[in-house]
């Protein structure tokens, strides 16, 4: 019995010792990245010096030599590009809509909007009646009012969903599939409420699919503000709009995704991949969409090379091309990692702003997550905890192609994000340094527990 309570006291002594090495790195990092940080100034110049980053733009293009300098300049082992292609979409004017006319009386009265990413133009100005409906179901039982019409969706958020997100999901339906759902009626076109909790009128655009087999009408997002009047004034009044728009695809260009490595010295053929999209919409700067992720991504390299760590597994630091609106780069980076049978242990992926980090969300098996769930200790000095349900549009197809990889995500506090998601308020402006460096600490955490201890049970 001595025995056995010797050996009990003997690993309950080296277990703590490790989790207090661990606690003393993890600080390490902490203090490095909060005194000596790069993030904020790395964001600023991809946000004020280069700017918008639409997909197929020269923009997108000039974002990937300065993050490959960049990565370089932070001390890679091996920085390289990764050949795609992306989609070339153009918004190609200034779009417009406006009220015409209530109740057969002429009115001129100025609607915000922006078209949807991927909508194709209008060939012209629309003008005809609006039909509001507030769901989907609304709009079937009303299909034989809709041809000749333009169909408004009052896709507004859910205001009683405390996770954002959620609300997210569910109006984005509106936003994807909202144009083909009401051209399979005779829809001319449609307006959404943008997917936004703001209480302003800025518009947000975000990318939209069409149903090969219906005509592809004009699509656009309305502020939040007209939105909501438009809804109130069509649901008891004869509304008349005119809508023009002016998108057009050209043909696809050449892109790349960024990635940068550190080699593993113990497990080189273990891969932990962590990153962020590059491009974003053209009507803003990307701050916190996904500049946040990408200086996230570049911060926990630099603070690796400044503490002089040399990693176990093998590290990727990619910056995603064409996250927005054809996740090109999360399907060729999954791609190329499937045709070199590279075994992929974590992938994270820091995409849903630069707010203040709540935890990192980890999809994986009930015995993995136990594990991981251990550590929310040693997150818990910078604002964190390990939580079930990790994800990232770009890291998604690894995980396809892979199923065994452990997926994850930086949450952040997201009731302010939709303020900005895709609108033009978007800007460097509204990121909050501290914030910025406090997700990059709990990242550059969870990188390191999985290269010290890799995600087996």
């Amino acid at each position: 019995m001595r025995i056995l309570t010797s050996l009990c006291l003997t690993l309950f002594v080296g277990f703590s010792a490790i989790a207090q090495q661990d606690s003393l790195f993890i600080k390490r990092m902490s203090d490095e990245i909060m005194t000596n940080g790069k993030a904020y100034d790395l964001l600023y110049e991809l946000t004020k010096k280069i700017g918008g980053r639409l997909a197929g733009s020269p923009q997108q293009q000039q974002a990937a030599v300065w993050g490959k300098r960049n990565l370089e300049l932070l001390g890679a082992d091996r920085v390289f590009l990764q050949a795609c292609k992306s989609p070339n979409w153009k918004r190609g004017g200034t779009d417009f809509a406006a009220i015409v006319g209530v109740q057969g009386e002429a009115r001129i009265q100025p609607l915000a909007a922006l078209a949807l990413g991927n909508s194709m133009g209008s060939n012209g100005m629309i003008e005809a009646e609006v039909l509001a409906v507030a769901n989907f179901d609304e709009l079937e039982k009303r299909k034989d009012e809709v041809k000749g019409k333009i169909v408004y969706f009052h896709s507004a958020f859910d205001e009683t969903k405390i996770q954002t997100f959620r609300a997210y999901g569910e109006s984005g339906a509106y936003r994807r599939s909202g144009a083909s759902r009401a051209a399979k009626y005779g829809a001319l076109g449609i307006m959404i409420h943008s997917l936004s909790t703001a209480p302003d009128n800025a518009p947000h655009t975000g990318s939209m699919v069409y149903d090969e087999a219906y005509p592809k009408i004009p699509a656009v997002a309305l502020g939040p503000n007209d939105a909501k009047m438009l809804y109130a004034l069509a649901k008891k009044s004869q509304v008349k709009v005119q809508l023009q728009t002016y998108g057009q695809f050209l043909p696809d260009v050449n892109d790349q995704n960024v990635v940068a490595e550190l080699k593993g010295s113990v497990f080189p053929d273990q891969y932990i991949t962590l990153g962020g999209h590059l491009d974003s919409w053209d009507v803003n700067e990307g701050a916190h969409d996904d500049g946040a992720g990408v200086v996230h991504t570049m911060e926990v390299l630099r603070v690796l090379k400044a503490l002089n760590y040399k990693p176990k597994r093998t590290i990727r630091f990619v910056l995603f091309a064409n996250e927005e609106n054809g996740v090109r780069g999360g399907n060729e980076y999954a791609n190329q990692a499937k045709l070199n049978n590279e075994n992929h242990i974590l992938a994270l992926e820091s995409d849903e702003g630069g707010f203040t980090p709540r935890s990192i969300g980890m999809t994986a098996s009930k015995e993995a997550f136990k594990k991981f769930q251990s550590w929310s200790s040693l997150l818990k000095p910078y604002g964190c905890e390990v939580t079930f349900g990790g994800s990232g549009t770009d890291i998604g197809p690894l995980a396809k192609v892979n199923p065994s990889t452990v997926i994850a995500g930086l949450v952040p506090d997201s009731q302010r994000y939709f303020d900005l998601h895709h609108a033009k308020t978007d800007v460097f402006e509204n990121v909050n340094k501290r914030e910025l460096l406090l997700g990059a600490i709990n990242i550059a955490a969870i990188i390191y527990l999985v290269d010290q201890y890799g995600v087996k049970p």
